[in-house]
């Protein structure tokens, strides 16, 4: 007996049970559930066709909707948005649906998307900028730094090498400027020389003033640029900064510029000198940038062949120094999956 034969023959018996002991004691004495009793006896109509969808008495007829769409693509609004063209018309003495109702017809028009004409940029060019050695490539990018008063910055200007990661200049002023940016670079070329390959910096004003640019075509360093919106084509100027604000005596405000030029005095000589930084085998950018940092990496590694000698128990295996850095790149093409042009 299938499970429908069986409720079937169970509100059947209910059936005639119900006259002598009612339908609730019925249902109890035979096991079946009251409303399924009552859905036997009274099944729901089946379904037998499509339903009808009558049309609401306030929507619109084809001809109005027509008439719409032609207004919202004439020649006239084609470019508009739906609600300048609701509000003209309005102006005008003429109303055709709300701005909702608008919108509907356009996309069961399959033009719901945007209607203005849209700017075409070329292409962008992904910078990839690769150094073998420190004198290479600089980076050097702009931040902000609190000063006394809310409204009041002061702007750190610091160039570095992405080999090395040494600051090898840097000033702090009240404005961004490209007069100042050139001066600043001109003076780190006559003290240390100039990169081989590049200056990169991010698309910002000083970045890309005149000063600057006529500086370096007269250096003969070329210059490479951020594409816009993309952080992470400058990695190692931002990196910099990080660590710079999120040192534990970085105040949330400067007395004066003086007192930032002081501070910042101090940290690029801790930076440069002191700071282990992990991107270059955990040397200091100094050491890395004059050359150094073979010798004291062979020095690291004779120590850890000494500890491995005399507890070789204590390893899995014979313990390596961090190695040095043999190229450094912005964007390495021949490890990104996308293409040269974004």
């Amino acid at each position: 007996m299938t499970r429908s034969e069986r409720v079937a023959w169970q509100s059947a018996t209910v059936v005639q049970l119900t006259v002598l002991i009612g339908v609730v004691r019925a249902c109890l004495l035979v096991g079946l559930s009251r409303a399924t009793h009552h859905r036997v006896l009274n099944p729901p109509p089946r379904f037998i066709g499509p339903l009808l969808n009558p049309h609401h008495p306030a929507e619109l007829n084809e001809t109005e909707r027509a008439a719409i769409l032609t207004l919202l693509t004439s020649e006239e609004y084609a470019e508009m948005s739906v609600h300048q063209v609701w509000a003209r018309e309005l102006d005008e003495g003429r109303y055709w649906g709300s701005p909702r109702t608008m919108y509907r017809i356009l996309q069961d028009a399959h033009m719901g998307g945007e209607r203005r004409r849209q700017a075409i940029h070329p292409p962008r060019v992904i910078p990839e900028l690769i150094a073998h050695a420190p004198m290479v490539v600089w980076s050097w990018d702009i931040t902000k730094m609190r000063g006394p008063a809310k409204g009041i910055w002061y702007h750190a200007y610091v160039v570095i090498d992405i080999f090395s990661r040494y600051v090898v200049g840097w000033r702090i002023e009240v404005i961004e400027d490209g007069d100042l940016a050139a001066e600043l670079v001109a003076d780190i070329v006559a003290e240390q020389g100039r990169p081989t390959g590049y200056l990169h910096a991010d698309g910002g004003a000083a970045m890309t003033s005149k000063p600057l640019a006529s500086l370096l075509v007269d250096l003969d360093v070329r210059k490479s640029h951020n594409r816009p919106r993309t952080s992470n084509d400058n990695p190692f100027s931002e990196s910099q900064f990080k660590t710079m604000k999120y040192q534990p005596d970085y105040p949330e405000r400067f007395a004066s510029i003086g007192e930032a030029r002081a501070w910042m005095d101090e940290f690029v000589s801790w930076y440069n000198h002191e700071h282990r930084h992990s991107g270059i085998g955990w040397h200091t950018p100094a050491s890395v940038h004059y050359g150094t940092a073979v010798e004291i990496r062979e020095g690291r590694q004779r120590t850890l062949d000494a500890a491995y000698r005399a507890h070789p128990e204590r390893f899995t295996k014979p313990p390596v120094a961090p190695k040095l850095p043999t190229k450094v790149a912005i964007n390495d093409l021949a490890k990104r999956k996308e293409p040269a042009t974004k």
